[in-house]
């Protein structure tokens, strides 16, 4: 009997164990739960930056083959003209030299009008001489002589006029011939013109129609990237909910990196933990590219929005892109860019020394967000001139 009772006890005892052992559990599930909302909000979020991103490239690629596209049709357009402008000079050439022939059959056509008319005058002179019987003529004339030279004259006249109506008419019918073939090639000419302006003509709307679709793809990269950015501006307060980020647990400022600053999504800079906020410039806080930038405005100079356009290891492409020098000279105030690694670095050149060597500061250098200074060679690094 008291086995029995001894075992209904323990029993008692293990059935409290484990209802204690749930309420643990649950209570921990319920921590968890707290933990767990805001670290998933903020994998969403990365997944729908992600998402847009992967977008991005696909449409950049889209764009990129687009443009080679466009330049295809614009050189067969710059073709085409080339055509045209040679067959409308050749077009030019031979109407003047219709309108030449045409003139210089209207002259032929004059000389023969003016020698018709000198035939007929002779006709009617001979004409009336041919009423006078030879044996008349014989007895008007002094001699035999003078008869024979009438007889000559006469014959030679005749003679004359028929030889230059001939060469008139054949000059005129050689210049008509002319004048058809130069109207014939004239007529294939301007069909040809016609053709080519037909096809320069369909170029150029292919060439609108792809512009068109360049300009919808970029402003849907444009859009995308405002999403982005404010993706990344929700995300960064789900990450301090998730971390606990608030202001002032941050450390001491370096290199004149603001400790607060207001940004387009609230306040930024050193006292907030890394990657908190977003800066002035798209940029997460404490970061490289966060602190370069902040060096390269402070220092009067322009600085770009390149939020959204990549990371470090991206900037010189960037700089490339927006017609900012960039070579491999270092020059004090210039941002150093290595492309080593998935994101690369950025720094800002504090010094140039003359053994290859120069002084940087930076941010972030060492992932824990902080400041920091080095001496390093230039080496594969390359220089924005901002």
């Amino acid at each position: 009997m008291l086995m029995v009772k001894s075992n209904i006890k323990n029993m008692n005892k293990a059935k409290q164990i484990r209802q204690s052992l749930f309420l643990v559990a649950g209570a921990a599930l319920l921590a968890v739960g707290f933990v767990v909302t805001p670290f998933v909000q903020a994998a969403t979020l990365q997944q729908q930056i992600s998402q847009l991103q992967a977008d991005n490239g696909q449409k950049q690629q889209t764009v990129s083959q687009l443009a080679v596209q466009a330049e295809s049709y614009q050189g067969e357009i710059n073709r085409l003209q080339g055509q045209i402008d040679g067959i409308r000079a050749q077009i030019a050439e031979n109407e003047a030299k219709r309108d030449d022939l045409q003139r210089q059959i209207k002259v032929a056509e004059d000389e023969l009008e003016k020698q018709k008319n000198l035939l007929g005058q002779n006709i009617k002179a001979m004409y009336v001489e041919g009423e006078m019987s030879a044996l008349e003529m014989l007895a008007s004339s002094k001699n035999l002589s003078e008869f024979l030279d009438k007889q000559q004259y006469r014959d030679s006249v005749q003679a004359k006029i028929k030889s230059t109506l001939d060469k008139i008419n054949a000059l005129k019918a050689q210049l008509k011939n002319q004048k058809d073939l130069v109207e014939k090639l004239l007529q294939d000419q301007q069909d040809m013109n016609a053709q080519l302006t037909a096809n320069q003509n369909e170029q150029a709307s292919l060439l609108a129609y792809t512009e068109g679709q360049k300009n919808a793809y970029t402003a849907q990269i444009k859009a995308n990237n405002a999403q982005i950015n404010e993706l990344r501006r929700q995300q960064a307060i789900e990450n301090a909910k998730l971390f606990g980020a608030t202001p002032g647990n941050g450390p001491a400022c370096g290199g004149g990196y603001p400790g607060s600053a207001p940004g387009p999504w609230g306040v930024w800079g050193c006292n907030y933990s890394l990657d908190y906020s977003i800066d002035t410039w798209g940029m997460y806080n404490r970061e490289c590219v966060s602190y370069t930038a902040f060096k390269v405005a402070a220092s009067g100079r322009h600085m770009p929005y390149w939020g959204g356009h990549g990371n470090a290891n991206q900037w010189d492409d960037n700089a490339r892109a927006s017609g900012i020098p960039v070579d491999g000279n270092p020059r004090v105030g210039d941002v150093a860019v290595s492309n080593a690694g998935f994101y690369g670095h950025v720094m800002y050149v504090e010094h140039v020394y003359g053994d290859g060597r120069i002084l940087v500061s930076q941010y972030n250098a060492s992932w824990t967000g902080t400041y920091s200074e080095a001496v390093i060679y230039t080496g594969s690094l390359v220089f924005i001139h901002f």
